[in-house]
Formats: C-alpha cells, sequence, structure tokens
C-alpha cells in the first residue's frame, strides 16, 4: 500500500491534512513534527511521498527538499504553503520540489495533487534500455478534446526524457507536471473554453462531477468539437522542447499574474502556469494566446548520496 509522510509541525494542520488524503487516497499516513524528524524518519518508514509545511522551525520546507533530493532522490515531495510564502514556494519548486497545495485549497486540491504525482512517479519504465540508444527524436500529436489521452502520452514524454539521461528524477517529474498542466490548460480553457470560474465555483465530487459534464456537452457541440490540441515535441541529449498549442480564440498573456508576487501562487485560476514557470527553464507564449513554448535543458546528474542513517 502506498505510504505517506506528512511533515507539519501543527497538529491540528496534522489531523486535518491527515482526514483529507484518508477520504480519498488509500494509503498509510505516518507523521513528522519537524524536517529533523523527517530526515531521520525517512530510512526507516521508506515514504512514496512527502507532504511538507512550507514554513516551521528548524529544518524549513526548502531545506527539507533541499535534503530529500540530495539523499533521497527518488521520492516525491509536495508543499503545503501559506499566504504570503510564494517567492519561497517557487524556490522549492526550483529546488526538486514536485508541486503545492496552498493551505487554503487542501479540502479541494491535496487529495488530486497527491494522486497526480503519485501516478506521474510510478510511470512504467520498461522501455528504459531500449530509450538510452535513443540520440534524437521529434514527435508531432494532434489530439481530440479528450482528457483520457493526456496521462499516456505525458508517460511517454516521461520514459523518453528519462531514457535519453536528459533529467534526473525530480526533472522527469517536473516536465510531467508541466507538460499535463499545458495539455489540461489547452483542452479546457482553449478548445473547450471552460472559464475559470465554471471549474471553481465548485468544490470536491462535485467539481469532477460538473466538470465532466460541461465538458461532454463542449466536446460535442460546434465549434468546440471541431478543435484539437496540437503538441510538437523535439528531444536530445541537451534540451526538450515543447510547442503546444489549442485551436481556441486565446487570451491575453499580459494579463497573468506575476506569480512571484504575494497571492500569485494563492490564483487557483493560475496555478498551472506557475507550475509552468517553476519547472521550465523556458516559457513563451505566441501573440495569439493559443500556444505555449516550454523548454527544459540537461542537468548534471547529481551523484547520489549514501542515504542517512537513523540515530
Amino acid at each position: 500500500m502506498t505510504k505517506l509522510l506528512v511533515v507539519e509541525d501543527s497538529a491540528v494542520d496534522r489531523r486535518l491534512v491527515g482526514e483529507l488524503l484518508k477520504r480519498r487516497v488509500e494509503c498509510t499516513i505516518e507523521y513528522a513534527a519537524s524536517g529533523e524528524e523527517a530526515m531521520a524518519r525517512m530510512l526507516k518508514i521508506s515514504p512514496d511521498l512527502v507532504l511538507t509545511d512550507l514554513t516551521m522551525p528548524g529544518m524549513d520546507g526548502l531545506q527539507l527538499v533541499k535534503s530529500l533530493r540530495t539523499h533521497y532522490p527518488g521520492v516525491p515531495v509536495i508543499l503545503m504553503t501559506a499566504y504570503g510564502n510564494e517567492a519561497l514556494a517557487m524556490t522549492a519548486l526550483e529546488q526538486g520540489a514536485a508541486s503545492y497545495v496552498p493551505k487554503s485549497h487542501l479540502p479541494a486540491k491535496l487529495a488530486d495533487t497527491v494522486e497526480e504525482v503519485l501516478e506521474l512517479a510510478r510511470a512504467d519504465r520498461s522501455h528504459h534500455r531500449l530509450i538510452q540508444c535513443l540520440r534524437e527524436t521529434r514527435f508531432v500529436f494532434t489530439l481530440e478534446n479528450d482528457v483520457a489521452l493526456i496521462d499516456p502520452l505525458v508517460d511517454l514524454v516521461q520514459q523518453m526524457v528519462t531514457g535519453i539521461e536528459l533529467v534526473d528524477f525530480t526533472g522527469r517529474l517536473q516536465i510531467g507536471v508541466a507538460l499535463k498542466q499545458a495539455m489540461l490548460n489547452a483542452l479546457f480553457h482553449g478548445n473547450l473554453q471552460i472559464t475559470r470560474d465554471q471549474l471553481d465555483n465548485v468544490e470536491g465530487d462535485l467539481l469532477q462531477m460538473n466538470e465532466q459534464s460541461l465538458m461532454e456537452r463542449r466536446a460535442s457541440e460546434s465549434p468546440y468539437c471541431d478543435r484539437r490540441v496540437h503538441l510538437e515535441i523535439d528531444l536530445d541529449k541537451q534540451l526538450a522542447k515543447f510547442v503546444v498549442r489549442d485551436d481556441g480564440p486565446g487570451f491575453d498573456t499580459t494579463k497573468v499574474p506575476d506569480a512571484s508576487q504575494p497571492g500569485g501562487l494563492e490564483s487557483s485560476g493560475h496555478r498551472g502556469l506557475a507550475l509552468i514557470r517553476s519547472f521550465m527553464d523556458e516559457v513563451a507564449f505566441n501573440d495569439a494566446g493559443n500556444e505555449i513554448t516550454m523548454i527544459k535543458r540537461r542537468v548534471s546528474m547529481p551523484i547520489e548520496a549514501e542515504p542517512l542513517t537513523s540515530a
């Protein structure tokens, strides 16, 4: 069974996070009250994923992310952020965290984010040896407005970038999260023109049902049903380039707030763009606002440190 480690100095918040996870995720949950305690327990409990508060006394969430990436690079980390910590959260994402959830959105987004990151982390690696022989490649996809096509495509990309040793495990997760967000934005907001208010006005399971119902209606109506999501991928040993385009009317990219400013990450409407900007080395939009280009460059693979022994 999936094992999660929740790191939070507040006993009340630890209980809240645990209850929210147990409602939706089939897992066992271990707890730590500090970053130091979390590192001491890692070797003993071997969690599949770590959720940590960003602001804690002693070793804070940012320091914990750095330490986990050094000693346990195969374990993804999700941040839980409070309002006003956006700049630190951005730094932690760049240092290796897999995703984040604002504390104000824990009931609606925590379980979904955990399941998404776990799914990406468990992507099939059966073609690893074959992909290692690859030197460069180009893919061009034209996808119908079917959300079920996105996860398999992201899995394929993750296998490729890992196989050619473009990125480490953390980079693999970052590319997966960024590409998935770009594809979802192109499908929902671009082709189907489902607004952020329509996605955010309902919560929990009701959100999922309404979102699905609206998607099905739009996908069968003109002009939405004739639109497609276009993806171009260029991979070699030095960089990966992704171009995602939809057939919708586009949007004014100048109105997207600076994610590093207070409130930037708190805005659920721009969470996907904040993740994309954090995880990719270059991000650019076309003038029409219906195409995004994302570039991820090769990273030097860190030498895996010996696991820390418990005291």
